[in-house]
């Protein structure tokens, strides 16, 4: 029995009947004390553990909001190296095709000027015979002769075009002779000349820029 129960026990009833009936209502008091008591121990209970719950599913929130950011940041990270990747190619195209053209261009500025070269020489092939006739013409022409001046000047003018053009006389008489820019039609033998010495020029040889535009046509002593 509670201290609560046995208090109003000990109140003043005057009957035995009295106090029976003060015991029944204090065990009704103290049962639905006691019935409260478990209630809100109950109530406690479910509180504590819809707290636990909550507690629980908040850690599986969190979790499952951890995995979803791992997801997010590991597909971006995807994306961006592919991004990257994309980038490298388009890079490498770019730089692959700016060298073939720099190549492309190279080739047709050779060929171009191989082109040039090539009508040149063939141009100036068909001139060198007028230039012969004109000095032959020239060495002919009298000492004195006013013509033959004017002839002369406009020589000089012609030799000046085709200087400037890039063609220049090849050096012959007196000089070592060399294949390369003669060419022996005649031999004599001289003491007191060297060996393979140019002693006299036939036909005057030229060079266009740094090939042979026509061999020099010479006579060799020894």
């Amino acid at each position: 029995m509670s201290k609560k129960t046995k208090k109003k026990l000990d109140e003043n009833f005057d009957t035995e009947e009295s106090k029976e009936e003060a015991k029944e209502e204090a065990e009704v008091e103290e049962a639905s004390d006691n019935k409260d008591k478990a209630e809100a121990e109950d109530t406690y209970k479910e509180a504590e553990d819809t707290s636990q719950e909550t507690e629980e599913t908040s850690e599986e929130d969190n979790e499952e909001a951890s995995e979803d950011s791992k997801d997010k940041k590991s597909s971006k990270k995807d994306k961006k190296n592919k991004a990257q990747e994309i980038i490298d190619e388009l890079n490498d195209k770019v730089m692959r095709q700016m060298a073939e053209f720099e190549n492309f261009r190279k080739r047709s500025d050779k060929e171009k000027t191989q082109m040039y070269d090539m009508g040149a020489k063939s141009i100036l092939e068909k001139i060198l015979p007028v230039v012969d006739n004109f000095e032959r013409g020239l060495d002919a022409a009298a000492d004195g002769d006013s013509f033959a001046d004017g002839m002369k000047m406009i020589y000089k003018q012609l030799m000046t075009s085709l200087e400037e053009a890039g063609v220049k006389e090849i050096e012959a008489e007196g000089e070592e002779f060399n294949p390369d820019y003669h060419n022996a039609v005649m031999h004599v033998e001289d003491e007191e000349l060297g060996e393979n010495v140019v002693v006299e020029v036939l036909q005057k040889g030229y060079m266009y820029n740094d090939t042979v535009l026509r061999h020099a046509m010479v006579k060799v002593a020894n």
